[in-house]
């Protein structure tokens, strides 16, 4: 009852405070006017950051009751005095404009203090250096994320609910009473405040907002530090899935920074948010894609807590491949005026890095060496369990500097690293199967050279090689996933009616799919043919005929109509113009032509 009435009380609270702010925030400046480097369109109240720690607050306070809150008084209130002092640094920013340095010199300095409180006054209970100046950086540094978030409308607020309820779920045991309650009470006051913010924004959080809500969860991640291991995890593992959004966010921005040679305290529309927004998705989409994010991140740090079957580093593994995939993509949207990588252009380097990291290869050959160790290993656990497992795990150690080696060259002489990423697709099966099935028998038999085969199993040798070709084309093909994710979404994009199935039409599909530059996007093919109707060729669907193009192009707005094939002409063709016409639509013919 306590938890429920705590963020009822906080949700309340931040609605209530949320409108009074809004309301006085005009008559004190506290207005933020659009911007080059900002996202907003029209001029916004801020200082909505007073909602949510004065909502955290009242909420907090319903558990003052509560019969352990004193059991960890020290901790809860170490955490909740470093979050209103880096709201009272917010406050002095939002009034008097901080310079980026004064900023973080508070965030170190509160970390500091937070540290010391939570590791106690004994010097005996002291904790090693690494340990001081990771959790100082560590505070300070989501401090800073979450303040780097809040660039569009309802996204560091949305964000920071999702992680602050899986660190409550996952994390409570560890923290306590006291702290499960501050994070419950966070809980409402985002979810009150996320009313008032959501897109389109009527109220902004503010510098005192996103380091109050950083400081909070920075603060009480770092606690679970002093505990033991949950189901043998580390609750540091934990903590980094569950804000994989900022932390992401954060080091995806000051790196791209830094190779555009630009600073990285500087404001811009560069963060991932805005590059979503860049490849064509709305604004709540690309926020909605974010979320997402935070909710696959919290949900595979609960399967590691929840299932104590699964291999941790395994799942760790995979989770990271995938959003390192998506950074790679979305590092390739231009946002620096084709300056994107100045700073390495101008290095002592800059001709290694042409031939290799610009091509990619030195990504590609990096990343298969982590697939190949990743699915090396998980062949061995799915084989092996328990004892048995602890048995064969030399062997996997001693052997995995073979199998990297002679994998990696099996996969280069396959000829896999002359394939692009961009049209990768079921074609390009052949080099897969070749590199994976040269490695896995050119791994048997220096096994058997080496070791006589003791300590090898045909199962394991068996699944690795399926792992690893199933690893291949998932990271290879996922460019194209995305671009073609991202051309159905881009709403700059014309809507485009595809009418003729044929040859012509699939090569039509294809090009457009492929070809950013032409701004259209296929919903649909017409075509007159019986044995296609409702089905899909080439990942598009056929809509009907042309008894139903005038409602195929009322339902799905379609923009225009191209004709595939010269043989749509005579009555069929003037049909089509007539429907066209009386829609206001344009029709255009694919003339395709070799002299």
């Amino acid at each position: 009852m306590i938890a429920v009435a705590t963020i009822i009380v906080a949700t309340i609270a931040a609605l209530v405070i949320g409108a009074g702010v809004r309301r006085l925030a005009p008559a004190i400046g506290a207005v933020v006017p659009p911007r080059p480097d900002r996202w907003h369109s029209a001029p916004t109240p801020t200082m909505g950051g007073i909602a949510i720690a004065a909502a955290t607050v009242a909420g907090f306070s319903v558990g003052l009751a509560g019969p352990l809150l004193e059991a960890d008084v020290v901790e809860w209130s170490a955490v909740l005095g470093a979050g209103l002092s880096m709201f009272t640094v917010g406050f002095f920013d939002d009034r008097l404009q901080l310079s980026p340095v004064a900023k973080l010199v508070s965030s170190l300095a509160v970390g500091a203090f937070l540290v010391f409180a939570l590791a106690g006054l004994e010097p005996g209970a002291s904790l090693p250096t690494s340990y001081t100046l990771i959790g100082t950086i560590w505070f300070a540094g989501l401090c800073h994320a979450f303040n780097l978030l809040d660039n569009m409308d309802g996204l560091a607020a949305g964000v920071a609910l999702i992680a602050t309820a899986f660190l409550v779920a996952l994390l409570g045991p560890s923290l306590g009473f006291g702290l499960s309650t501050l994070l419950l009470a966070l809980v409402g006051a985002l979810a009150g405040f996320l009313y008032w913010n959501r897109p389109r924004a009527r109220l902004f959080m503010g510098d005192c907002g996103s380091l109050f809500i950083g400081a909070i969860v920075g603060g009480i991640t770092l606690v679970p530090v002093f505990h033991p291991q949950i189901a043998f995890v580390s609750p540091t593992v934990l903590a980094v899935l569950i804000l994989v959004v900022p932390l992401f966010d954060t080091a995806f921005v000051l790196v791209l920074r830094r190779l555009a040679g630009l600073s990285a305290t500087r404001g811009g529309t560069d963060h991932v948010s805005h590059r979503l927004v860049s490849l064509g998705f709305s604004e709540r989409s690309a926020t909605r894609i974010l979320y997402l994010l935070g909710l696959v991140g919290g949900l595979t740090a609960w399967v590691l807590v929840r299932w104590n079957s699964i291999e941790p580093m395994l799942v760790v593994a995979v989770f990271g491949v995938l959003v390192i995939l998506w950074g790679i993509y979305l590092a390739r949207v231009p946002a620096y005026n084709a300056e994107d990588f100045k700073a390495l252009q101008k290095s002592s380097f800059a001709p290694f890095l042409k031939d290799l990291a610009f091509k990619w290869h030195v990504g590609e050959v990096l990343l298969d060496l982590v697939l190949i160790t990743t699915c090396y290993y998980a062949a061995f656990r799915l084989r092996f369990e328990g004892d048995e497992l602890l048995a064969f795990l030399p062997y996997f150690t001693a052997s995995l500097p073979i199998v990297l080696g002679v994998k990696i060259a099996a996969l280069y002489s396959s000829g896999l690293y002359r394939r692009s990423w961009e049209t990768f697709g079921f074609r390009d099966l052949a080099a897969v199967a070749r590199g994976v099935g040269m490695g896995s028998l050119l791994t048997v038999a220096v096994a058997y050279y080496l070791y006589r085969g003791e300590g090898f199993s045909r199962v394991v040798l068996v699944l690795d090689g399926l792992l690893l070709a199933l690893a291949i084309f998932v990271t290879r093909a996922s460019f194209r996933t995305m671009n073609l994710v991202a051309s159905a979404r881009n709403r700059r994009h014309r809507r485009v009616l595809v009418y003729g199935a044929g040859g012509y039409g699939r090569l039509l599909v294809r090009e457009m799919r492929a070809n950013p530059a032409w701004k259209m996007n296929p919903v649909g093919f017409i075509d007159d043919d019986p044995m296609k109707a409702h089905r899909w060729i080439g990942g598009v669907p056929v809509r009907g005929s042309i008894e139903q193009l005038e409602s195929t192009m009322r339902r799905y707005s379609v923009d225009e109509v191209v004709l595939s094939s010269p043989a749509i002409n005579g009555k069929v063709e003037h049909r089509i113009k007539e429907v066209c016409t009386r829609l206001q639509r344009p029709v255009r013919r694919l003339d395709m032509k070799i002299t």
